[in-house]
């Protein structure tokens, strides 16, 4: 149990000193309170040097006005002395040789002929049963004045005076402590709404990474904030780790939108260049049999309906590549409106699949459907389901089977499309929904296959707020589903 609480302690001193070492509130608090006392106590000092040198003034001018009078009257009596006491000062022979220190010549002039030459020294009562704080309210500021056979020592005592301004300091120092114990709250919150804009930047920041809509005057307000930095450094990253902690918010956010940033930009130069390469194909095909036809196939009707039939499928090849680009492209650019309607999934599903089986003779079908309703765009899921029924028909055999299943659990709906084809390899299976990927470049040729129908799937499905799942053994088949939201 104690070995549990020192290792309790322990952790507790270790958070604190990390949540000091890593926060700037902490820091700048820390360096405010100290600047503070050490104010503070500039300020003691001078007020101490001010006070001497007040009791020093005040020593001299009871000493000089005393000299005078005793210039005039002479040495005062016994029964006077009792008088002089009430302005705490006393007259008496000197004892012994006096001891002390004489004023400069040059400073002579300061002071008052009747005690400018006299010796000064201060004097500390001896008194058994005193301390050390009671020795010093009893000092005794001593002019010792020699003139003639009869000198004479003026002193004054400085008790009452020195409690007085103890009791002054003692006031102005406890002021001071209330006012730092102050400002450790104060200055802290002074410090978190400074840096109110910093987080509400962060906020925003964080806000751009996320939401996934640039409108162009947050671009126009990006542009200048992130000047410096330009297509060929966006990896560049702000280092969170040695961040103080108000900033790494910020730090964080600015770091997530490079990186949302960069892996957009990297996604547009693939996607630019992978069309590029799909439309120069058929393009290249088009144009080497348009060549044909200019040398000799004009009048060679076997060739010439050889390079129609080729440029007619080749156009058709382009034109749903350029519209499923354009597809894909209203939706990067968010400016595809889905139109929500509740629907059931099992009507949409047989009716797709009595199409297919019109059109495709060459597989088998079966269909084990539950009814399920769902709240989403009808043509885009009815698209989704296509792509996926149309995958499973370009690489399952002919005479195979191909299942379409729908059921409900846990208000989800699940449609899953099965087939007994060629199957995925297991390290191209997280690289499917990638745009123009395809597990075999060859067969996928043949097929007429853009590798864009995932891709579309795959936005169809979590632009309705529901996600994909794959299985698939090599030469046993693939499973894929769309799991979205039940209504």
């Amino acid at each position: 149990m104690k070995n549990k609480s020192l290792s309790d302690s322990s952790n507790s001193s270790s958070s604190i000193s990390t949540r000091i070492r890593f926060s700037i509130v902490w820091k700048l608090n820390i360096t405010l309170f100290f600047r503070l006392l050490g104010l503070f106590l500039v300020l003691d000092i001078f007020l101490c040097l001010l006070g001497a040198a007040g009791l020093f003034i005040r020593a001299e001018e009871t000493v000089t006005s005393a000299a005078q009078l005793i210039a005039q009257s002479g040495l005062p009596t016994p029964e006077a002395e009792q008088w002089l006491t009430i302005n705490e000062c006393s007259i008496a022979p000197p004892t012994g040789e006096p001891g002390g220190i004489q004023i400069p010549p040059p400073l002579k002039t300061y002071f008052s002929k009747q005690t400018a030459s006299g010796i000064r020294s201060i004097e500390l009562p001896n008194s058994k049963g005193l301390n050390e704080w009671g020795r010093f309210l009893g000092i005794t500021y001593n002019v010792t004045i020699e003139t003639g056979d009869h000198p004479y020592r003026i002193s004054f005592h400085l008790q009452k005076t020195l409690g007085i301004l103890m009791v002054m300091f003692a006031i102005i120092v406890i002021l001071e402590l209330l006012l730092l114990m102050r400002s450790i709250f104060t200055g802290a919150r002074i410090i978190r709404n400074t840096f109110r804009p910093i987080q509400q930047l962060a906020q925003a920041a964080r806000n751009l990474s996320t939401e996934g809509v640039f409108s162009p005057g947050q671009l126009e307000v990006l542009a200048g904030k992130l000047d410096d930095i330009n297509a060929t450094r966006l990896d560049t990253r702000i280092s969170v780790e040695d961040t103080q902690s108000e900033l790494k918010t910020l730090a964080a956010a600015i770091n997530g939108m490079l990186d949302r940033i960069n892996e957009s930009y990297r996604s547009q130069v693939r996607f630019v260049s992978d069309a590029s390469h799909e439309l120069r194909t058929p393009i290249s095909v088009i144009q080497g049999y348009v060549n044909l036809l200019d040398r000799w196939g004009k009048n060679d009707e076997k060739t010439l309906q050889e390079s129609i039939d080729a440029i007619k499928d080749e156009t058709a090849n382009m034109k749903g590549l350029v519209e499923q680009l354009l597809f894909l492209a209203r939706g990067d650019n968010n400016t595809m409106a889905l139109q929500i309607e509740r629907f059931e999934l099992s009507a949409l599903v047989e009716e797709v699949l009595r199409e297919t089986q019109m059109i495709d003779e060459g597989h088998d079908y079966a269909a084990k459907i539950t009814t399920v309703l769902i709240n989403a765009d009808k043509s885009l899921i009815k698209q989704a389901l296509r792509i996926l029924i149309d995958n499973a028909m370009k690489y399952t055999p002919t005479g195979k089977k191909i299942t379409i299943l729908v059921s409900n659990s846990d208000n989800l709906a699940r449609l899953t499309v099965q087939d007994e084809g060629i199957g995925i390899a297991p390290e191209a299976v997280p690289k499917i929904f990638d745009r123009f990927f395809r597990t075999d470049e060859s067969r996928a040729r043949a097929t007429g296959g853009t590798g864009l129908g995932l891709s579309i799937a795959k936005w169809i499905t979590e632009r309705h707020g529901g996600h994909m799942e794959v299985l698939s053994r090599q030469d046993i088949g693939t499973r894929i589903s769309i799991i979205l939201p039940a209504g």
